[in-house]
């Protein structure tokens, strides 16, 4: 029975880290959709500002995981980096019904979502 319940609060820990990880994606997403519009950024500069957002989003998710974990946190901040990008990319497969760009950027983009958890967690 206590087995079940550690199991059960785990996979809360995992829930809660991602849903704040998603809801300041969703934020600093809806911040640069603004900045866009003001200040006309150029292509490149919309680019390095959705790194910056994988990267901050995945590091807070970490670092919450983290302080839930307290053992091997690395490990559980990189399940979390882990767990954004495929959420990422199903919602990418979802409304695209395709992906976008090359196996190069998801590579990538998996780096650096994988990475910022990891981070996140370390840090925590």
């Amino acid at each position: 029975m206590e087995r079940k319940l550690r199991k059960d609060a785990r996979v809360m820990w995992i829930l809660k880290s991602l849903l704040v990880s998603y809801v300041l994606t969703g934020i600093l997403l809806l911040l640069l959709a603004v900045a866009l519009y003001k200040l006309e950024l150029n292509e490149k500069a919309v680019s390095a500002a959705i790194v910056a957002i994988y990267i901050v989003s995945t590091l807070l998710g970490g670092i919450i995981i983290g302080k839930f974990a307290r053992v091997r946190r690395y490990l559980w901040g990189l399940g979390l980096g882990i767990g954004y990008f495929a959420l990422l990319l199903l919602i990418t497969l979802g409304v695209y019904h395709t992906l976008n760009g090359d196996a190069a950027n998801l590579v990538t983009t998996f780096i650096l979502c994988a990475g910022g958890g990891m981070a996140g967690g370390m840090l925590s």
